[in-house]
């Protein structure tokens, strides 16, 4: 549905059901559509202003204002889902109805779609990266799909207890707690309990 009321059907082109993104094609006029400049969120930095839109509990059209609160958020799993998010956290009012919408900065650029909320919390909302997005792009247009690589292990964090317990002098590097079974991982011989300090 446009803002003119117009409703037209909408063909998928891409999805990435993870991060909750789509790629829509309809066959609007053009004159019907305006374009949005995309930013860069790579240079975005904590306490930066910016704007969510959405259509908040059906109230279209919608815009808050805030701010960039966090950056590089990794333990938020929307609905339950676990993944590599790396959110930008706002203080911009999100509620239900504003995911998908753009959180844009103060030159109309997008910098992040907005994504999820902290149902426990006022004013903690967050936002895939529109780098992150990006990346996704060309995939999502070509295949419909984005098609992510994978090492094939589960890591933990190395707390100074475990670091001690391997007989390492700091807590350096991810510890591997599980190798998927035929994975890459596994064929390229990393067992658990090896310690990865660094790749390329």
């Amino acid at each position: 549905t446009l803002t003119d009321g117009s409703t037209w059907d909408a063909q998928l082109v891409g999805a990435e059901p993870d991060k909750d993104l789509a790629i829509l094609k309809i066959d609007a006029p053009k004159e019907l559509l305006r374009g949005i400049r995309v930013g860069r969120s790579r240079n975005l930095k904590v306490g930066q202003s910016v704007m969510a839109i959405g259509n908040p509990f059906g109230l279209s059209h919608s815009v808050s204002v805030g701010i960039i609160s966090a950056k590089d958020r990794r333990e938020i799993a929307p609905s339950g889902r676990a993944g590599f998010y790396n959110f930008l956290q706002t203080d911009a009012s999100i509620n239900p109805g504003n995911s998908g919408g753009p959180l844009i900065n103060m030159r109309g650029e997008v910098i992040g779609i907005n994504t999820a909320i902290n149902a426990a919390g006022s004013g903690i909302g967050f936002a895939i990266p529109i780098n992150m997005v990006k990346e996704m792009l060309p995939d999502l247009k070509s295949k419909g799909r984005y098609s992510r690589s994978w090492i094939g292990i589960h890591i933990q964090q190395l707390t100074e207890e475990l670091a001690q317990s391997y007989g390492l002098k700091e807590p350096m590097g991810a510890l591997v707690a599980e190798v998927v079974q035929a994975g890459p991982a596994a064929k390229a011989g990393i067992l658990e309990g090896d310690v990865v300090i660094e790749f390329n």
